[in-house]
């Protein structure tokens, strides 16, 4: 029975150690983890999983399970951050009142950009909180582009 117990508290420990690294190498420098909404390039499926990669001199890497989307840094145009604030109702009445008092919020980046054959494509992605900050920044620097915000509490925020 103790070694039972005392197995059970090692797990626990060792969970709780291991956490904060997995998270920690989630979150590398230059790589955002998103979920893409909506695309208007025919070949990017939407709805999925999507990192966004800013490690090269160059481009912008859109990388999925099934393609990448090479996207030059000068061929950006426009970069829009904006957010949804929702209460959570749901989960007042489903498991406890005082999620009344908190707020749920959801962050979206949308990137504007001149294919090759000289049309106009947007992705628009759902930002993990996270990874919000330190994208817009490296967005911001690696295109030239000043990030527009959708209104004053999204330019607050900012994450």
């Amino acid at each position: 029975m103790i070694l039972k117990r005392n197995r059970a508290w090692a797990l626990l420990i060792l969970t709780a150690c291991i956490a904060p690294t997995a998270r920690l190498r989630a979150a590398q420098p230059g790589a955002a983890r998103a979920y893409l909404i909506g695309a208007t390039v025919p070949e990017f499926t939407a709805k999925c999983d999507v990192r966004v990669d800013l490690t090269g001199d160059r481009e912008i890497l859109f990388i999925t399970r099934l393609l990448t989307l090479h996207v030059p840094y000068d061929k950006v145009n426009t970069l829009e951050y904006g957010q949804h604030v929702g209460d959570r109702t749901l989960e007042a009445v489903l498991i406890s009142p005082m999620f009344r008092l908190s707020k749920s919020r959801k962050h979206f980046v949308s990137v504007g950009y001149v294919d090759a054959h000289g049309r106009q494509q947007v992705l628009f992605m759902q930002v993990n909180k996270g990874d919000l900050r330190a994208l817009l920044a490296e967005l911001e620097g690696k295109t030239g582009r000043r990030v527009e915000y959708t209104d004053d509490e999204a330019r607050r925020g900012r994450g």
